[in-house]
C-alpha cells in the first residue's frame, strides 16, 4: 500500500465512522467537494499537508490523530 492509498482509506473510514457526507465534510473543513472527491477517487494522488489539515479540522481531530493508525505505522508504505 502506498501513502496515498492509506490517506484515502483513512478518509473513507472517518466519513463512515462519523456518518458524514462529502458535502458535509466540505462545509466543516472549507475544502471544496471536488477536491475531496478527487482525493477519494484517484484524480489527486498527492494531497498536500495543508489540505489534510483542513480535512482534519472538519473531522474535529488533529493531524496526529489522523495519522495515528496501524496503516501509517506500517513500514511498508511507499
Amino acid at each position: 500500500m502506498n501513502t496515498y492509498q492509506a490517506v484515502k482509506e483513512r478518509l473513507f473510514q472517518l466519513l463512515e465512522q462519523r456518518n458524514l457526507s462529502i458535502h458535509r465534510l466540505s462545509i466543516e473543513s472549507g475544502v471544496s467537494p471536488s477536491t475531496i472527491k478527487n482525493i477519494l477517487y484517484g484524480k489527486s494522488v498527492n494531497p498536500g499537508v495543508a489540505t489534510i489539515k483542513m480535512l482534519c479540522d472538519g473531522f474535529g481531530m488533529t493531524l496526529a490523530e489522523f495519522f495515528s493508525t496501524d496503516v501509517f505505522r506500517n513500514s511498508d508504505l511507499e
